[in-house]
């Protein structure tokens, strides 16, 4: 408990009735590529450079498809880096979720382009954010999509030693 003061009177405040958050995971692409991925499916782990942090059982994944080791709400947070030398109208990405382990919709998602300025290769970030209501962890699952329609020659970037295209999977307390 913990006492405040508001205009004299004196109020407690129970922190035994905050849900403490109790999962923290990150994975990421270790390994660029080009074109569209419906999932990302292979090159991902765990991050593991030095000093990462974690609460609790971690998510699983199995062919880009991710296994959340509770139920709760979750923030997923979805970071994508790209890089085309030209440009791409249109860049597409992603966080899709199901709640029968097999039809999968866009839970959110945005847009983004890459337009050359000069002869050399451009940058573009891309950044979603969920909050999922995981109410049965056999059901209940995300996976990451990107698709970029104006030019197949666009990377999505990875690196096994520090996050490009990364995920962010954080339980915020009970369903």
């Amino acid at each position: 408990e913990f006492l405040i003061s508001d205009a004299g009177t004196v109020k407690r405040i129970d922190y035994s009735l905050l849900t403490p958050i109790s999962m923290v995971d990150r994975h990421r692409l270790t390994t660029s590529f080009t074109g569209t991925a419906t999932p990302i499916a292979s090159n991902l782990e765990r991050a593991d450079e030095t000093g990462a942090g974690f609460i609790g059982t971690g998510m699983t994944e199995s062919s880009g498809i991710f296994t959340f080791p509770s139920t709760g709400i979750y923030l997923i947070q979805a970071y994508f880096n790209f890089s085309l030398n030209g440009d791409a109208r249109d860049i597409a990405h992603q966080i899709q979720t199901t709640t029968d382990n097999s039809s999968y919709s866009i839970a959110t998602g945005g847009d983004t382009f890459i337009q050359q300025t000069s002869s050399s290769t451009a940058y573009m970030n891309g950044f979603s954010s969920y909050t999922f209501d995981v109410t049965n962890t056999s059901t209940h699952k995300v996976r990451f999509k990107v698709d970029s329609d104006a030019n197949t020659s666009c990377e999505v970037r990875g690196s096994s030693t520090f996050d490009l295209t990364s995920f962010t999977f954080i339980r915020l307390g009970d369903t």
